[in-house]
């Protein structure tokens, strides 16, 4: 009698020219690191395209520097036109698209509250608006884009609750002098998927502005798709990776898009504290960065009318 083999159950299912075949060799690299992510079974399209990205924006900052430097010291606002020159020749050279829906105020100074999940938010509202930046004292550590930073005459601040108040009246001279700015109340990057609450500290310095602007800010299209749940860690930049990581795993992609809302003004004084305002803008641009996520197409809001103040008991009383 002529023995037979036995098959496993997973064995016994797989179609016979299958069993015939090797088993695939996987790359011994880590996927989700950076060099498994350079040197690993990927098509050289995207490691090309990354490659190019990056010599072209260093290369594109080694010129916009000294033009940038020599624009500082000449009088008008030729520096601050420039600047959004060169964040628009970044987004340009990264495949980044934008979409602005609304107009900025025209009353400045003007303090934009945005929210805030990448870098790239600085690229897109650099691009969009004529302001500069309160950024985290951090930055002034980082070469080159310490630099960059400090052309753009960013201001810098701390994210701890203590150091923010002291460094309020270094905001409120810039604004004084006429300068718009642009802050992110949350104090830190999200993971894209939703906003976190804002600072009321941040806004302290909101009287000293003839308006705040709310501004919400989505990456909603990867590759001329709409953007999922998915693609969002590609955008959004967060916890502890390093910067050039998170470029390099962008760079790779197809270009994307930003969609920029700017909605309606809001009046510092018409609030009675800086944390009902703050609440106000971060329901506004909450709301709007949820839709946008949704994909569906959203339009500049309105904050609620802000609380009437109470009267008192005598008052009340008809006469």
């Amino acid at each position: 009698m002529q023995a037979t083999a036995r098959l496993t159950a997973p064995e016994v299912l797989r179609p016979r020219k299958l069993l015939r075949r090797k088993p695939i060799q996987f790359s011994a690299s880590d996927p989700e690191g950076l060099w498994g992510d350079v040197l690993g079974l990927r098509p050289l399209g995207g490691r090309f395209r990354a490659v190019r990205r990056l010599v072209s924006l260093l290369l594109w900052t080694l010129v916009a520097i000294p033009i940038q430097a020599l624009l500082l010291l000449l009088p008008g606002r030729g520096h601050i036109a420039f600047a959004r020159v060169y964040h628009r020749t970044l987004c340009a050279l990264m495949g980044l698209r934008i979409q602005v829906v609304g107009e900025p105020a025209k009353q400045a100074p003007v303090l934009f509250v945005s929210n805030h999940s990448s870098w790239l938010d600085v690229l897109v509202l650099g691009a969009t608006l004529e302001a500069a930046f309160v950024g985290k004292s951090e930055i002034e550590g980082w070469p080159l884009i310490r630099t960059v930073a400090k052309l753009g005459r960013t201001v810098f601040v701390s994210r701890k609750r203590t150091g923010t108040k002291g460094e309020a009246d270094a905001i409120r001279s810039r604004l004084a002098e006429g300068d718009s700015l642009i802050l992110f109340p949350e104090g830190t990057t999200s993971d894209g998927g939703r906003v976190l609450p804002f600072r009321s500290a941040f806004l302290s310095v909101a009287d000293t502005a003839r308006v705040v602007q709310p501004v919400s800010v989505v990456f909603d299209r990867l590759g001329g798709l709409p953007a999922c749940r998915r693609d969002r860690p590609l955008f959004a930049w967060y916890g502890d990776t390093d910067i050039f990581t998170h470029f390099w795993r962008l760079a790779r992609r197809p270009g994307g898009r930003a969609t920029i809302i700017l909605h309606a003004p809001l009046q510092a004084a018409d609030w009675p504290d800086r944390k009902a305002l703050t609440a106000a803008c971060a329901g506004v641009v909450a709301d709007s960065c949820a839709t946008l996520r949704q994909n569906r197409p959203a339009l500049p809001l309105r904050a609620p009318a802000p609380p009437r103040p109470r009267q008192p008991a005598a008052e009340l009383l008809p006469a």
